[in-house]
């Protein structure tokens, strides 16, 4: 009991004495640690205190550095990014065209469509010609030319008109496949595109009355 007092009364006396020395110092939790006095081969140390048949001291306490918390602040919400319309804009039109069967659109040929076109209605081709490429079941394309005679052929051979020569060819707009093709080539004709056009017609006619 008397050396638990003592024991007491020292951790007192060095509490208010390291206070004492440094009281600007920030405050630290001390405690008491004690070693026996007799076989202690370390010399006394000069903050030591001799105290019955032990040799104490004020230990400060080590204390685990607090993780400093991390204040995150709350991720706000990135706002979608407007997204651009990339979708392309449907191009359909209202309402679907209606093609009209068995007719057929004559693509410009520097005139001789306007022929191709009198052929047909004077040979009686089974087709209807329309204006509007998308109301027609097939298209019909091709060349046209003409080439007049020069003086050699005029003097020597007498021939006074041009040669023609004509070729087309009719597609299918659905399928794309070629349907008809012909090609012509008349000499020293006297009325040179309607020749030929007249003999376009007759063999589309021939192949249609075929099928």
């Amino acid at each position: 009991m008397k050396k638990a007092v003592q024991l007491a009364f020292c951790a007192c006396l060095l509490a208010i004495s390291a206070f004492g020395q440094d009281a600007a110092a920030p405050k630290t939790n001390t405690t008491i640690q004690c070693r026996a006095l007799n076989g202690s081969a370390t010399p006394i140390q000069a903050d030591e205190k001799v105290i019955g048949d032990q040799i104490c001291r004020a230990v400060p306490v080590q204390k685990a550095a607090q993780a400093t918390a991390q204040t995150q602040a709350p991720t706000a919400p990135q706002s979608p990014t407007a997204k651009q319309d990339s979708a392309p804009v449907s191009t359909a039109p209202a309402s679907a065209v209606e093609v009209l069967p068995n007719s057929v659109f004559i693509a410009p040929m520097n005139g001789f469509e306007t022929y191709l076109a009198a052929a047909f209605e004077k040979k009686k081709v089974p087709l209807t010609v329309v204006a509007d490429q998308a109301r027609a079941a097939y298209v019909i394309t091709g060349t046209s030319e003409e080439k007049k005679p020069g003086a050699m052929k005029m003097l020597v051979f007498g021939q006074i008109h041009a040669d023609n020569a004509a070729s087309i060819q009719m597609v299918d707009q659905k399928t794309g496949a070629v349907i008809f093709a012909y090609a012509v080539n008349k000499k020293n004709t006297l009325h040179g595109d309607q020749t030929t056009a007249e003999a376009c017609a007759k063999h589309l006619k021939e192949k249609l009355e075929k099928k």
